[in-house]
């Protein structure tokens, strides 16, 4: 999996239809209503982001990191938390690592590199704190 930043501000609303979505877009001097082809599916889950999106932050002491997943010989799975610059990585072996200090152009590079084991090697690995957490 290759992970891509999508920017969605210019989306003003996202309604459904039998046909599908029909997404309103902001054109600057216009709105523009685009329909794609969708199940209600896709727009229930949509409404449950915004939902997510909204609601405010819970706090934990545990302060999980959302893991994506990705096609990797080295890890499975990846996630960042912007807030304390943690990166976390869950190795194909099982083991999870939390990486600190990572800048935000560090876990950008990482999502668009064409190799996520080679970058980890040259960027990350050696050359930031780590703690292993399971």
């Amino acid at each position: 999996m290759i992970l891509s930043k999508i920017d969605l501000s210019s989306l003003k609303a996202i309604a459904h239809s039998d046909d599908g979505l029909a997404l309103i877009v902001d054109r600057g001097d216009e709105l523009e209503c685009i329909s794609i082809p969708a199940p209600f599916a896709a727009y229930a889950g949509l409404r449950q982001l915004d939902e997510l999106i909204a609601a405010p932050p819970e706090l934990s002491c545990d302060d999980e990191i959302e893991l994506l997943p990705v096609c990797s010989s080295m890890a499975a799975s990846v996630g960042y938390d912007f807030d304390r610059e943690v990166l976390q990585i869950e190795f194909n072996n099982g083991a999870v690592y939390q990486y600190s200090d990572i800048e935000p152009e560090t876990w950008i590079e990482l999502q668009s590199t064409d190799s996520i084991g080679e970058f980890y090697n040259h960027e990350i690995k050696g050359n930031y704190p780590s703690e292993k957490i399971r």
